[in-house]
């Protein structure tokens, strides 16, 4: 589905870049965060995902593309290396690219949907984590059962209960460097509650119930594009929910806006300027590829804007980070 075109149709949402009055907001500063898709096969086929990951996906990063990407980290001297997915551990190239990074990088992030690390094949990483330092995003979409099998399939929640148990046990969670981070997504058309608030009844509930530990929660307003985006048309609450994204435009969150901070590549090296432009297929302005960008110094761009875009300014904001609040 096209939901650039359900944008353009949506009448009653003005453009994003009305909202923007300061031009610098409209550009990119620093770069400080090189974020890697390397692949969208996955083990799971997530309501909420925006870039329709799942099991029949094929495209899968090259590891010359991943060659091309960590010379760009050295040129442009990003603070942190972002990996996801899909589930990032399918890429069979996986495992070097981690460690080449790591060389390379003294904040590296991996992003997990944990239950993979379950599967044949995989249940090496915890372990291969902990010796690299790296550090977890996993996604938890809530801390009981019922609500999170329903949004990422039967028995996802008791297999994500056993993966967290895991890492604890080897020191995440505990170990200063050892930094574990728990990811939440709405389960439907509406907006995640306070992220302090949340962290605080996650690691109540599952401190008491599991003896499960980690560091940070993170809210993320679910996207409009991909199955969350398709499901919003074909259950016709799409104008309500852009709608209701609109009017919680908050701006004290352009400022912190990722796309601002952070450079996203694609698994075939196409660049744009986030995670949720790469899932409308938006590249960055300057048609660049990663390739393009490995003798080049760093320069400020026009950012690529659509509606998609009031997903990241409404409310507290949000942003891969979570809440964007200046």
């Amino acid at each position: 589905m096209d939901m650039r075109e359900q944008f353009r149709e949506l009448e009653c949402v003005p453009a994003f870049e009305s909202k923007i009055t300061d031009p610098a907001i409209a550009r990119t500063a620093e770069m400080n965060v090189l974020q890697i898709n390397v692949g969208r096969l996955c083990n799971l086929a997530c309501k909420h995902c925006h870039v329709e990951a799942g099991p029949n996906r094929k495209e899968i990063m090259s590891r010359e593309v991943m060659e091309a990407c960590l010379k760009v980290y050295s040129a442009w001297g990003f603070e942190t290396i972002d990996i996801t997915g899909g589930a990032p551990e399918m890429n069979p190239d996986f495992r070097w690219f981690v460690e080449e990074c790591c060389r390379i990088c003294n904040h590296v992030i991996v992003r997990s949907n944990m239950v993979i690390l379950l599967e044949e094949g995989y249940t090496d990483l915890p372990e291969f984590y902990a010796g690299n330092k790296v550090e977890l995003f996993v996604s938890l979409p809530h801390y009981k059962a019922k609500k999170t099998d329903r949004q990422r399939g039967d028995k996802v929640f008791e297999r994500s209960i056993e993966v967290l148990q895991k890492l604890n046990s080897l020191g995440y969670g505990k170990d200063p460097e050892l930094v574990l981070n728990m990811v939440y997504n709405p389960g439907g058309a509406f907006f995640p509650p306070d992220q302090t608030t949340m962290e605080n009844e996650y690691k109540e509930r599952l401190g008491k119930d599991y003896g499960i530990v980690f560091n940070n929660l993170f809210c993320i307003t679910n996207n409009p594009m991909g199955r969350f985006g398709a499901f919003l048309v074909s259950s016709g609450n799409f104008e309500t929910y852009m709608k209701k994204l609109h009017d919680a435009f908050n701006p004290a969150t352009l400022e912190n806006m990722m796309c601002r901070f952070q450079i996203s590549v694609g698994w075939d090296g196409s660049l744009y300027d986030c995670d949720f432009n790469q899932a409308a297929d938006m590249k960055i302005s300057t048609g660049e590829t990663i390739f393009d960008l490995a003798g080049k110094p760093y320069e400020s761009r026009a950012i690529c804007f659509d509606k998609h875009c009031y997903a990241c300014t409404a409310g507290a904001g949000s942003s891969c980070g979570g809440t964007t609040e200046a």
